[in-house]
Order: C-alpha cells, then sequence, then structure tokens
C-alpha cells in the first residue's frame, strides 16, 4: 500500500547504518520509550502496521534498511472490556501515575469467571475514567500484584504505562536490590518454637486441586521459588499442654506466589485461622476454645490475612513511598477474642 505525502502524526525514524539489518519490531521498540515494551510494538505492527517509507508494512521480523524512514503511529488507548461500576473505594493515596488501594476482605480484584462484575478493576475504571492512559494498548487499571478475595490491605495500581513497568520491575525484583517492602498480618495456629524465621518452599498447583497451591520439590517442572520471613507478634491463649493456642505473625514476602503465606505458614504446622483452604486439619483446635470466642470465629468467613505495609520506589518521581494499614474491624474483633482467653486476662 502506498500513501501519498509525509505522514503528518506519529514519529518518524531514519534507519542508521549501524542499525541495517535489524527486525522491524526491534528498531521501532529501540526508539520508544523504556515502558513500551517489544510486544506492545509487535501488536501495533501487526493489527494496524506502520510504514516504511510511503509503503505500509506488517511484518514485525522485515529486516531493515540504511536511510529508510519509519513511520509509526502508537493508536489511543481503547476501553476496557470490564465495565465501570460506580463501587466505594479507600484510596490511601493517588496522583497522576499511580493509586495505593486498601482493599477489603470480600472484593476480587480482577474480572473472572464468576466475578464478571463488582471488582476492584470494575471500580477503578470508574473511578479514574479518563485519568486512565492506556496500558498494552487498553485504557484499564495496570495489576502488578493482587490480594485474595478474602484478604484485606494494600495494594498499588498502576494508571500509566510508564507506572506499570516501573512497578513491574520492582515486583519481578522481590525487593531484593531496592526499597520494595510488603508486610502482612496473619493470625495463625499454634506456638511457633522460633519467634522468627524463613520459609523457602518452592511452589506449584496442587496435584489434587488446581485452584490450590502446593510445596513442592525444587525439581517439580512447575516449582516456583517462593520465600517468606516472619516474626511473631503476640501469643494468645493456652491449650491443655500449657502452650500458646493461636500467634499474631508479621510475614515479610520475599517472593510473590499466589497463595504463598497461606500455603506456607500451613506447610511449618501453623494454617491461618479461617482459612477453609488450607487449615481446615485444624478445626478441633477450634472445637476447644470457650464458647464465647467459637461464636465469634463463627462469624469470621475468611482467613485472618490483612496487608498491613507497602512501600516502594515511586516509578516517576524515583521517591521512597510507604503506606500502613490497620487491621480491619473483622479481623480486630477475632484478635479481642484471643485476648481475652489470655492467661493475663
Amino acid at each position: 500500500m502506498t500513501v501519498n505525502g509525509p505522514r503528518e502524526k506519529g514519529e518518524a525514524f531514519t534507519v542508521e547504518e549501524s542499525e541495517q539489518g535489524m527486525r522491524l519490531d526491534a528498531f521501532i521498540a529501540s526508539h520508544m520509550p523504556d515502558y513500551v515494551s517489544r510486544s506492545r510494538v509487535k501488536d501495533i505492527i501487526k493489527t494496524i502496521g506502520v510504514h516504511v517509507g510511503n509503503t505500509q508494512n506488517k511484518e514485525p521480523n522485515y529486516r531493515i534498511k540504511m536511510g529508510e524512514v519509519i513511520h509509526v503511529e502508537v493508536p489511543e488507548p481503547e476501553d476496557a472490556v470490564p465495565k465501570a461500576e460506580d463501587i466505594p473505594l479507600d484510596v490511601f493515596f493517588e496522583d497522576d501515575h499511580l493509586l495505593i488501594i486498601n482493599k477489603p476482605a470480600g472484593m476480587v480484584v480482577h474480572p473472572a469467571i464468576g466475578h464478571w462484575s463488582g471488582t476492584m478493576v470494575n471500580a477503578l475504571l470508574h473511578h479514574c475514567g479518563n485519568s486512565l492512559s492506556g496500558i498494552g494498548g487498553v485504557r484499564r487499571p495496570g495489576i502488578v500484584h493482587r490480594l485474595d478475595k478474602e484478604t484485606s490491605g494494600l495494594l498499588v495500581v498502576a494508571k500509566t504505562e510508564q507506572a506499570h513497568a516501573g512497578l513491574t520491575a520492582q515486583f519481578m525484583d522481590h525487593g531484593r536490590t531496592g526499597p520494595l517492602e510488603r508486610v502482612y498480618l496473619a493470625l495463625v495456629w499454634g506456638r511457633f518454637e522460633r519467634m522468627t524465621g524463613t520459609v523457602s518452599a518452592p511452589l506449584a498447583r496442587s496435584p489434587n486441586n488446581r485452584k490450590k497451591r502446593a510445596v513442592v520439590k525444587e525439581t517439580h517442572s512447575e516449582a516456583k521459588e517462593a520465600i517468606t520471613h516472619f516474626t511473631v507478634r503476640s501469643e494468645f491463649g493456652l491449650d491443655e499442654d500449657g502452650f500458646p493456642l493461636a500467634s499474631l505473625v508479621e510475614c515479610r514476602l520475599e517472593t510473590g506466589r499466589t497463595h504463598q503465606i497461606r500455603v506456607h505458614m500451613s506447610h511449618i504446622g501453623h494454617p491461618l485461622v479461617g482459612d477453609q483452604e488450607y487449615g481446615k486439619h485444624f478445626q478441633t483446635k477450634e472445637n476447644k476454645l470457650p464458647e464465647a470466642t467459637q461464636k465469634v470465629l463463627s462469624g469470621f468467613k475468611r482467613q485472618a490475612l490483612h496487608a498491613a505495609i507497602l512501600g516502594f520506589e515511586h516509578p516517576v518521581t524515583g521517591e521512597t513511598i510507604r503506606f500502613e494499614s490497620q487491621i480491619p474491624d473483622d479481623f480486630q474483633m477475632v484478635l479481642r477474642a484471643f485476648e481475652q482467653i489470655s492467661p493475663e486476662n
């Protein structure tokens, strides 16, 4: 296809001698901002095409020649498929690039089978409106990490492609070389022999239930490294042997796998209070609690897990920012119930 006259929109790049022979997608990506990925460029080439001189080209693997002028237009973001819904959000922080949301227990983060509405993404599309500049060519919020439906607490959401790329890099690094900090509070069953420790146990899909995760050997074909550091903050109640019935534990993630804390705590014999997937085998402990405590737990329909601290480097300003969220009321009620059966009370 030939276009008459020069193109007035987009960007134009001339192929230098040192760039001759490069793939078209690689060449364009090398001239784009870091947050525009090569896969995004490849998608643009294949769907709407770019122009090599006055000829449209939809071949990402085309080998460019010295002196050719490459014209490319990054299209305006399309609307996301999920629908915007007017759902209240607890916004801790917001600027032009990102938001920090304090997610309530019971809210699904991203639409999926069985949860196409009422999710955080639906709420964010309404809250942000046109302030979303587009991620991967779609006007949508950038979710770089998630919380389980029944886990409460802090979650960061990108509003721009640049912020999404910067946050994704930090979460992939797991805070090993940067300031990323993720701290959760979990109420778990039993007494710890040590007040601090680390669980390093690879995770993969459970062979018995594909929706669950399980600890596996490092040689497992789907094994993913998973590391959780824990510190015991408080102990509650006494069992028949005089040991604490439950412990409030601070968990710091070095990796961020699905259900990581829940699986790791269960793996070392301390499943989360209220966890119906990984803690059912501790039902007998709950039956030994005082009737008043049992009554409180019967009304607590989730795992006792809260994302309390989130810190990271702002992907645009470079500033290190840190946020803290208090344990929500339903979790606090359970803690108070356990405190009432502690020896000092």
